[in-house]
């Protein structure tokens, strides 16, 4: 396959896109970093490449287009937008060593405050067209109804901000858990401290970057977590059958149902997800060809917040999804500037497309 034949795939893509209503729109390719880890810490460099500019400062290349179109729109404040663009990104492959750190993607974003079921049909419905020849597993999944799940738990504010942060972090999440329903013990370090009743002292010296007045703050905080009741079995296993869920996009709604008789926290999110599946069905989308998974979208880049979906070949394991998007609301009131609006998007890579019909 060569360069020339993937660019003109991603022409033909975005051509399609824009005769959706998309308007075509660039973007630079080094993005500051101090917006990429004022969103997502420090766990953003072990996805994305680094460097250092005399006049900028640390800038990243492009690890995906999203956050610079919303940037974009934001400061533009004109509402419904759709926009659509090709161009290179970059993503460091430690655990795939064999997948190439650079490729083109094509993507679609839509801003839309009016009806969220139907963008994010619309999204999924234009994709989806456009990969209409090949024999791909259409997967979904749904990131509010986990959170709904996390919020009605009943524990403290602590423990429920401590969980969210971790969604997107599966292994972090079930350690947290775990712990705190007192599954796992508590690490012998934190066991040993939260066990001594002396007040920490630190004769008025700064320990590494922290101030002591910090440390004993942290400190504190454990020992007051300590202090709370376990999450009760139950609770921890509504979260699991959330997350377990693995269903046909027409027979999950009513699973989660029965769920959410003992999660009521969870009914908004099941609603949502009951008429997304309305408009999807509108579009044209054979539900029973749809996989919806409670726990699809947890690896991804966090600004998923709602909808997510991915398009794979089970045949071809070895090869990424060919497609992938979904719902960012929070990421647009982050960085609104105060504003903020529903939007929802996907993206294609033409490279893996060609692959896949055999023209690699």
């Amino acid at each position: 396959m060569t360069a020339a034949a993937i660019r003109l795939e991603a022409a033909r893509l975005r051509a399609a896109f824009e005769a959706a209503g998309a308007l075509p729109v660039e973007c630079d390719i080094l993005q500051p970093s101090e917006i990429l880890l004022d969103l997502y810490g420090e766990d953003i460099r072990a996805r994305a490449y680094t460097t250092a500019d005399p006049a900028r400062g640390e800038v990243m290349l492009r690890p995906d287009f999203t956050v610079p179109v919303v940037q974009m729109h934001m400061a533009r404040a004109a509402e419904p937008a759709r926009y659509t663009y090709a161009g290179e990104v970059f993503r460091r492959q430690e655990d795939f060593p064999d997948r190439t750190p650079e490729y083109l993607q094509v993507g679609y974003e839509l801003f839309d405050r009016t009806n969220a079921a139907e963008a994010d049909a619309e999204v999924f419905a234009l994709i989806h067209a456009q990969l209409h020849d090949l024999n791909l597993r259409a997967a979904t999944g749904d990131i509010g109804i986990l959170t709904a799940a996390v919020a009605g738990l009943d524990t403290s504010d602590r423990r429920r901000a401590a969980l969210m942060r971790h969604i997107w972090r599966p292994r972090r999440f079930r350690a947290l858990l775990d712990r705190f329903s007192g599954k796992a013990p508590v690490p012998p370090s934190r066991a040993a401290l939260l066990a001594s009743d002396t007040p920490l002292a630190f004769n008025g010296e700064q320990i590494g970057l922290r101030e002591p007045e910090e440390i004993a703050a942290r400190v504190q905080a454990l020992r007051d977590d300590a202090a709370e009741p376990p999450l009760s079995r139950d609770q921890v296993a509504l979260i699991d059958a959330v997350l377990n869920v693995r269903e046909t996009c027409d027979y999950a709604v009513e699973h989660l149902r029965d769920i959410a008789v003992d999660l009521p926290a969870i009914q908004p999110a099941v609603e949502t997800l009951d008429a997304r599946c309305d408009a999807l069905a509108g579009h044209g989308v054979t539900l029973s060809e749809v996989q919806f998974e409670g726990s699809y979208g947890r690896t991804t880049l966090e600004y998923y917040d709602g909808f997510v979906f991915g398009f794979s070949d089970p045949a071809r394991p070895d090869l990424p999804p060919v497609a992938t998007g979904g719902r960012y609301d929070a990421l647009t009131r982050q960085l609104g500037g105060g504003g903020s609006i529903p939007a929802v998007g996907g993206v294609i890579r033409p490279d893996i497309l060609l692959t896949l019909r055999g023209l690699a």
